[in-house]
């Protein structure tokens, strides 16, 4: 599930699963409109997933997180909690933790809870207001922390404040596998920018797992068909927002594993021949015809570690859960 700068589609950054990442929330209304135009004008049509996170998509995300079908968020939270000890053993005393797409405090808080003195936490979003709360949570939490919010689009050229005085090393912390929401290109640009901002650090990167495509399916297509509203809602979202006439009725929410690709695609697919109403302009949807909203990349281990190798960084650890349905990877910085 994602929420993406526009110059990433359909999925780049995106929910930070633990909950969700604000990118969406702080994405203007003239985006957005200029976004669907073009999809809407575009064959095959497709749109950035950051346009599902209004009020009622970060609601519904929420809801997902707890789903018993979706288990990213419970299986990072078991890694993080059963491993947290090593974990920080290879962060080290008085480090600096940069998470990218600042989503809830509760990865950060059990990552910074195992911490020799952590020196400061900067969690960035372009949500200014986002950051506040989250930036409030965690001083409340940590009183002695220095907790210093950067508003920015992470995947972006980063100029990050100068290291503390004395601080150890600065150790990036990006949640969730959202690397798994952009392109492999997008992914490897990513990393590139990642590994120049945290030079002689490291990254702590949360992977989804290539797995059993049943597990995959059950996952973004839930019983109680939450998965399906919350995709659903990025039409309700432009109706509101927009003035746009898609019957949501006549659309079905649509989520598959293109194994040869190793991702999950969803999509919206017309369920008639119909046609949609934006800023004046007539948009014919043939029955079948669909509207891709997301992609979600899964990796094998070997193949995220060769990514990050591409990248510049030196693969380290690695923790899976039992089942090996998740990964966290330590990553060496270039120097």
């Amino acid at each position: 599930m994602s929420a993406t700068p526009s110059s990433f589609a359909p999925g780049a950054p995106a929910a930070i699963a633990g909950c969700r990442s604000a990118l969406g929330e702080g994405a203007p209304a003239q985006g957005f409109a200029a976004d669907l135009a073009r999809a809407l004008a575009s064959r095959p049509r497709s749109i950035s997933p950051k346009y599902f996170y209004d009020v009622e998509g970060s609601r519904l995300f929420d809801r997902i997180c707890e789903l018993p079908e979706y288990y990213p968020t419970r299986t990072e939270l078991g890694i993080l909690a059963t491993h947290a000890g090593a974990i920080a053993a290879q962060i080290g005393p008085r480090a600096e933790i940069v998470e990218f797409g600042a989503g809830s405090c509760v990865k950060v808080g059990l990552l910074l809870a195992a911490m020799d003195r952590p020196a400061r936490y900067l969690p960035i979003d372009i949500s200014g207001e986002h950051l506040a709360a989250a930036a409030a949570e965690l001083r409340a939490s940590f009183p002695a922390l220095d907790v210093q919010p950067v508003v920015a689009d992470y995947t972006q050229r980063l100029l990050l404040p100068a290291p503390l005085a004395g601080a150890g090393r600065r150790v990036g912390f990006f949640p969730g596998s959202t690397i798994g929401n952009f392109t492999p290109l997008e992914a490897l640009d990513f990393l590139e920018a990642t590994g120049q901002a945290l030079r002689g650090g490291a990254l702590l990167l949360g992977a989804d797992l290539v797995k059993e495509p049943s597990v995959l399916h059950a996952a973004y297509s839930d019983a109680q068909g939450v998965t399906a509203a919350f995709n659903l809602n990025l039409l309700a979202r432009a109706n509101r927002e927009l003035g746009t006439d898609f019957v949501l009725e006549q659309f079905s929410h649509s989520a598959f594993y293109n194994a040869p690709l190793q991702r999950i695609e969803m999509h919206l697919v017309s369920r008639c021949r119909q046609h949609v109403t934006h800023d004046g302009r007539r948009h014919e949807f043939e029955e079948g015809e669909t509207l891709h909203t997301e992609n979600s990349y899964k990796f094998t281990i070997e193949g995220l570690r060769e990514l990050a190798s591409r990248a510049g960084f030196t693969p380290g650890p690695v923790w899976t859960d039992p089942a090996r349905l998740f990964s966290l990877h330590w990553l060496q910085a270039p120097q």
